[in-house]
């Protein structure tokens, strides 16, 4: 029997661009691409917002390209990513990370704040997806979206942000299908219960931190750096058989309901 080749989790070469980098999930994950070794292009709406970014992703010895974009601008995607490629030197990854979230009962949910959370949630990362793919090499690459518990199951106050997860869940799969023909892998991670500056008003409620800790099956929120090695699997040639899929990062989660 032929011993198998290790699988390579390596990014070294490789160059990403990561949307909504500026804090919380973004953030780590340009961070754990950057240690992998890919050089790492980061976004966010605030140009001023992404240097603590920039400068994680240095520490590491790998490249770092900040550029201001907000994803709802759909016009300005493709050209804010045609620049970040020539910096980069090219593109093989994309993270579509950048995300909203407003907890609002549906009956009181206004046509703003709907388009607010689907237009940054699923239409930036659609036409973001659809920048990367033009800009990839003919040999392809890996797109990873960020997805969320609420991708799969409904949550009460978060029509708007689960339509938005689910429908990202969908477009995961049609991206996949259409363009593995390309070489390009399309896959997703769902987070479950992380403690970010998105999400810190639900951690101030010590009655809704005992109750969701009793549904997670490995008694404790997620860290961040939980996240970090899914999406680099997920990037890397060794899931090079692997697209259309969502990767629960949940502690058990999803399992138990």
């Amino acid at each position: 029997m032929v011993a198998p080749n290790a699988p390579d989790f390596s990014l070294a070469g490789r160059r990403a661009i990561v949307t909504g980098a500026s804090r919380g999930i973004g953030m780590a994950l340009a961070g754990g691409l950057a240690a992998a070794g890919a050089d790492v292009a980061i976004c966010g709406r605030a140009l001023e917002r992404l240097d603590a970014c920039r400068r994680a992703i240095a520490a590491t010895g790998r490249k770092a390209v900040p550029f201001a974009l907000d994803v709802r601008d759909s016009d300005a995607i493709l050209p804010a990513f045609t620049a970040a490629t020539a910096e980069l030197g090219g593109l093989d990854l994309l993270i579509n990370n950048a995300g909203i979230e407003q907890v609002r009962p549906s009956l009181e949910v206004e046509p703003a704040l709907w388009d607010r959370i689907v237009d940054t949630n699923l239409k930036g990362a659609f036409f973001a997806a659809q920048a990367a793919a033009r800009l990839m090499p003919p040999a392809g690459g890996a797109i990873v979206n960020v997805g969320s518990l609420t991708s799969a199951v409904g949550v009460p106050t978060a029509a708007p942000y689960g339509a938005s997860k689910s429908g990202l869940l969908g477009l995961t799969r049609a991206l996949a299908t259409e363009w593995a023909g390309r070489g390009i892998r399309v896959n997703a991670i769902g987070p479950g219960y992380f403690r970010t500056e998105l999400t810190e008003l639900f951690y101030q409620d010590p009655a809704w931190c005992q109750t969701m800790l009793g549904k997670i099956p490995a008694g404790r929120f997620g860290a961040l750096d939980d996240l970090v090695g899914a999406t680099v699997f997920l990037a890397s040639d060794a899931a090079r058989y692997v697209t259309g899929q969502m990767l629960y990062i949940d502690g058990g989660y999803m399992a138990s309901i």
